[in-house]
C-alpha cells in the first residue's frame, strides 16, 4: 500500500459516506484525508491491532474476515465504495475485530483514526451516518453468520457474488478459488463444485478467477433469501443500487 503523491481533490465524492456529509463538516476534515492506493491483498488490519487509520474506499473492495484459531476465515462483510474500515472507531472501540483484506485494488481516503474521533465527538452529521453504517455493517455480519450455518454452499456463493456485483457496481470482477474459499469457510473443492453448478445453469462464467454474472436475476433467484436481507440493511445508508 502507497500513499499517493498528489492532495485528495475531489476523489473524496467516489465515498458516498464522504460525500453524504455537509459541505461545511466535509471541507473540516478534507486536509487530514489522504488518498492511498491499495493492492489486492494487502492485509489493512488483524483482530487485536490498534486502530491507528480509518478508510473511505474509493473504487476498491475490502473483505472482512472474521479468524478462528489464527487460520479459520469467514467473511462477515464487505467493504466497498458505500462505507468504510474502522467504523467501530465511532463506538470507542481502539481495537480491531477483523482481518481485513483488499478484494479489489483502488484508492481511498484515509485519515487518522484520533482525528476521526476528534470530528466525531463534534459533528451530529458525522454520528448520523457513522452510527447508520455500523448498524448496517452488524445486521450484515448477522446475516452472513446465520447463512454459513444453515444454507447449501451454492446459494451461499451466489449471495457472495450478488453483493459483490453490487458493491463493485459491475458484472465482471476476479476472484480465486483461495479467496472464495477463505471468505465462505470451505475448501476450495467445494468452491469449484458450487461455482461449476452455477455455470451449468447459465448464471456465470467462471474462468481462472474471472467472474462474469450472466443473468443477475435467475442468480439472485438461486441465493438464498439473506442476499436482499443484506442488500436492504445498507440501503439505509449509502449503499449503491445496482439493477
Amino acid at each position: 500500500m502507497n500513499s499517493a503523491a498528489p492532495p485528495l481533490a475531489a476523489e473524496h465524492n467516489a465515498n458516498l459516506l464522504l460525500a453524504a456529509l455537509p459541505r461545511d463538516e466535509l471541507a473540516r476534515i478534507l486536509p487530514a484525508l489522504d488518498q492511498v492506493q491499495v493492492a489486492i491483498g494487502d492485509v489493512l488490519c488483524e483482530p487485536g491491532d490498534p486502530i491507528r487509520h480509518v478508510y473511505f474506499p474509493h473504487d476498491c473492495l475490502i473483505s472482512l474476515m472474521a479468524v478462528a484459531e489464527g487460520r479459520m476465515t469467514l467473511e462477515v462483510g464487505q467493504v466497498g465504495r458505500e462505507g468504510m474500515l474502522g467504523a467501530t472507531v465511532a463506538l470507542g472501540h481502539d481495537t480491531t475485530q477483523v482481518r481485513a483484506v483488499v478484494q479489489r485494488a483502488g484508492s481511498a481516503s484515509r485519515i487518522d483514526a484520533a482525528r476521526l474521533r476528534a470530528e466525531f465527538a463534534r459533528s451530529p452529521s458525522l454520528q448520523g451516518v457513522l452510527y447508520r453504517y455500523t448498524d448496517a455493517l452488524l445486521a450484515q455480519a448477522i446475516q452472513i453468520a446465520v447463512c454459513s450455518r444453515y444454507h447449501v454452499l451454492e446459494a451461499r456463493l451466489a449471495r457472495s457474488l450478488l453483493i459483490t456485483r453490487d458493491r463493485l457496481q459491475s458484472d465482471k470482477f476476479h476472484l480465486t478459488h483461495e479467496f472464495l474459499a477463505h471468505a465462505l469457510g470451505v475448501r476450495r473443492v467445494g468452491v469449484t463444485k458450487a461455482a461449476s453448478a452455477l455455470q451449468q445453469q447459465g448464471l456465470i462464467i467462471y474462468s481462472r478467477g474471472n467472474i462474469e454474472i450472466l443473468d443477475p436475476e435467475r442468480l439472485a433467484a438461486a441465493a438464498c433469501t439473506c442476499y436482499e436481507i443484506v442488500r436492504e440493511a445498507g440501503a439505509g445508508v449509502a449503499a449503491p443500487a445496482f439493477a
